[in-house]
Formats: structure tokens, C-alpha cells, sequence
């Protein structure tokens, strides 16, 4: 089985649970590291998620992952909060976002710039505006190559 077919099987699996209980699947990776596989949810809450939660998720997807077995190798299973850095991964995670301090990258330059590191300003659908100093930047969404929440020191 693919790795994307992998973690579709493991996100139709959680989903339900997840939904139930109040949490957010934020993102999952089934990645090699040397010679050992890892299957990583990354799961959040409204005001976050602390590490009992984290700990029963796991105990809940481990019980699924043996009954439905979807992955034939030997993997580790790690259940964690994305931490500050968030992704934000959909056009939903990118909504919740606005007002906060982001990163940015494009697939390729938009008005010079691959990179943007801004406050949030607003999102409709089609394009992303960030505040970067007293500069608005519009960034249309579909050149977005990645976007996730960013720490301010």
C-alpha cells in the first residue's frame, strides 16, 4: 500500500473518533527515518491538547491499527500537537487563522517575494493577505506552497 493510500486509510479510520471527542486531525505522516517507519498524527483541540489526551488517542488508534492492520512493516506510532508552529494545512485552517502571526512560502515569486512573515489580514477563498510592517501583501491562495502559524520573539 502507498503512503497516501496509508494515511487515507489511517484518517477515515480516526476521523470519527477524533470528531467525537472534540479534536482536530491536523496532519498525519508515514515517513522512513534510517531503516524505521513512523506514523505520526498530529492532532489539536481548541485551546490545545496535553499529553493524557494525546496518550488515549494513541491507545485508541493502536487498537484500530491492529484490527484493521493497513500496514503490512514494522512502524512506530507517535500521537502529538502540532506544537506553536501549526500548519495550516486547509483553506479552513488558513480561515481560523486570520489575526495571527503566519509564515508563508509560494511556489514562486509574488511581487519579489517567496517568503512572507506577517499577521494574518484576511482570507477569502482565492487569495491571502499578509501584513508585513505596514505593507499589505495579497498572495493568491492557489500559489500557496506552504503556510503555518508562526512564533513572534
Amino acid at each position: 500500500m502507498s503512503t497516501s493510500h496509508i494515511k487515507s486509510a489511517v484518517e477515515a479510520m480516526v476521523q470519527p473518533y477524533l470528531n467525537e471527542h472534540g479534536f482536530e486531525l491536523v496532519d498525519i505522516e508515514y515517513v522512513k527515518e534510517g531503516s524505521n517507519w513512523f506514523l505520526r498524527l498530529f492532532v489539536d483541540k481548541d485551546g490545545g491538547i496535553d499529553i493524557d489526551e494525546c496518550g488515549r488517542i494513541s491507545e485508541y488508534v493502536s487498537e484500530q491499527l491492529d484490527k484493521e492492520d493497513p500496514i503490512k512493516e514494522a512502524y512506530f506510532l507517535e500521537v502529538s500537537s502540532p506544537g506553536a508552529e501549526k500548519p495550516l494545512k486547509r483553506a479552513e485552517d488558513v480561515h481560523k487563522a486570520i489575526g495571527q502571526h503566519v509564515f508563508i512560502t509560494t511556489y514562486e515569486p509574488i511581487g519579489g517575494l517567496k517568503e512572507f512573515e506577517g499577521y494574518l489580514e484576511a482570507f477569502d477563498g482565492e487569495n491571502v493577505v499578509v501584513r508585513i510592517g505596514k505593507k499589505d501583501h495579497t498572495i493568491p491562495y492557489a500559489k500557496v506552497a506552504s503556510a503555518r502559524l508562526a512564533v513572534v520573539f
